[in-house]
């Protein structure tokens, strides 16, 4: 197998995380243990985005130093990943010294291309986007005030600035979106993106006047490097695994699309420009509501996702994020709905399923694995449901990011096993056909192994304990190790509840 180079955006630091920098963190964290699991070398990175205006301001609200707000904001983001169990392989941070050698390696890539020019800018900013945006871009909020279509609000503002030739390389970009259909999913969303590019492109102002909290402009310390070139250099600054292999380009880049235009625009104009490779994919999810409601602190229904971990369980949030929204399309956090995915379909469909089936083997089969009878229909039915051409099937699902469809097709698999269960009533052959009874608790323990591997990338810790339980080493928890049998006779662990159900008190 090959590598793979896979990147959540590197998150802003003027505020505490919330339930979309977890989804996204999510969503990176199946793909790359989807893609582990298949035998790639992963490359997974993850981090913090600290230059600019609205981190200045920020801290000064905090009455810190920018380093001291940064680095304190930027430890909860670290803290975050380790919560939504990110399997990331580096966690880069745009104030460390290898990111703003890289980005001066850069800027001065671009110089040697003659992409850059110094001129005058004059145009409406958001602060809180760190972007301009065109008149025909803005509306008007209930107070006749212009504002971004993200909903920040504008200021016009006039300074010198150097600029970066993106006009040059509108032709350029169409040409390669023609080439590479499949490089922004999902399909609207790259719609959108070939419509703006088609509109025309103009120069992009990329330092900014005076900014001190920010990486200078190499040979004009005046001006500072804009914070969205900065920011999207990191997938460059961090491109080399700790054996020093370069993973360059990446192979997906995880983003919110409300940044999609910067990912899928300005930054391959970049690289473009520099000579270098463009991403292969961007994958670009849609936004949260709560309950319903747009989500906003003025509304105070932001949604921790600490909180969700500690009400509900990693897993349980991890799943639910998942298998509640298609890829790409906007989501709805409900408590009833979380409360309804982690009871019906983690507790009882797969916690229930595995527990009452490693009881019997405990209790009727002396701890151990039970001895493979003669494979009758129902059996084979069963065991090719969960085969490798099952799971290569489920596989180019996950790899054409439709991960809420992978989940539903292991379902199937979760719920025929439950009626096998119950159709073959292992419990009443204990003392008509004690042989037949093994046999369909082989069946039963090898389904369920398989369907842990499914899940492993989804549920890390249950399904990692339902293979400690039956012995899985980690090296066979791959789907190369689908093939392999569980070996009749070897011990198991004693089995313990691994999805309790969740009861608690939602708000009305």
């Amino acid at each position: 197998m090959g590598t793979r180079y896979i990147t959540t955006p590197i998150y802003y630091v003027n505020d505490r995380p919330h339930i979309g920098h977890a989804y996204t963190n999510i969503v990176a964290d199946v793909i790359a243990r989807h893609w582990r699991m298949q035998g790639h070398t992963v490359r997974f990175l993850t981090g913090t985005d600290e230059h600019g205006e609205k981190v200045a301001v920020s801290a000064a609200r905090f009455e810190r130093s920018p380093q001291e707000h940064t680095d304190l904001v930027s430890e909860n983001f670290r803290l975050l990943a380790d919560a939504c169990r990110l399997s990331h392989s580096d966690f880069i941070r745009t104030t460390e010294m290898r990111h703003k050698d890289c980005v001066a390696e850069f800027w001065h890539l671009l110089a040697s291309k003659d992409a850059l020019y110094k001129g005058k800018y004059a145009g409406w900013y958001a602060m809180r986007d760190e972007a301009y945006y065109t008149e025909t871009e803005l509306t008007k909020d209930e107070e006749g005030n212009p504002i971004a279509p993200t909903g920040a609000r504008v200021e016009w503002r006039e300074e010198e600035s150097y600029f970066f030739r993106l006009s040059d390389w509108q032709q350029p970009l169409l040409d390669f979106y023609a080439k590479h259909p499949d490089f922004i999913s999902p399909r609207a969303r790259f719609n959108e993106v070939k419509n703006f590019v088609e509109s025309g492109l103009n120069d992009l102002s990329v330092s900014r006047l005076g900014l001190q909290w920010g990486i200078p402009v190499p040979g004009d310390d005046t001006h500072s490097i804009y914070v969205w070139l900065d920011a999207l250099v990191n997938y460059y600054s961090a491109r080399q695994g700790a054996d020093g292999h370069d993973f360059f380009p990446p192979s997906l880049h995880v983003v919110g699309k409300d940044i999609l235009r910067f990912h899928s625009v300005y930054w391959p104009a970049f690289l473009m420009a520099a000579g270098l490779p463009l991403p292969k994919q961007i994958m670009a999810h849609g936004w949260w509501t709560n309950e319903g409601v747009k989500i906003s602190k003025s509304l105070g229904n932001v949604i921790d996702p600490h909180e969700l971990f500690a009400t509900y369980g990693v897993d349980q949030t991890r799943y639910f994020c998942v298998r509640e929204v298609p890829l790409g399309e906007d989501g709805n956090f409900r408590h009833e709905a979380i409360t309804r995915r982690s009871n019906i379909d983690l507790a009882n469909d797969l916690g229930n399923l595995v527990q009452r089936v490693l009881k019997q083997v405990a209790k009727n089969c002396d701890g151990r694995i039970p001895k493979q009878g003669d494979e009758l229909p129902s059996d084979t039915k069963l065991l090719e449901m969960a085969s490798l051409a099952r799971a290569e099937e489920i596989g180019k699902l996950a790899d054409a990011f439709r991960l809420h469809e992978v989940l539903g097709e292991v379902w199937k698999i979760v719920r025929a096993a439950n009626q096998y269960v119950d159709a073959e009533a292992p419990w009443a052959l204990r003392k008509t056909d004690p042989m037949r009874m093994e046999s369909v608790l082989y069946v039963l323990c090898e389904v369920i192994r398989r369907i842990a591997l499914f899940l492993l990338p989804f549920i890390p810790d249950g399904s990692g304990k339902i293979l400690d339980q039956f012995a899985i080493p980690e090296a066979e928890r791959t789907y190369a190790a689908l093939p392999n049998m569980l070996r009749s006779g070897e011990n198991i662990l004693e089995p313990q509840p691994i999805f309790p159900r969740i009861i608690v008190d939602t708000p009305t």
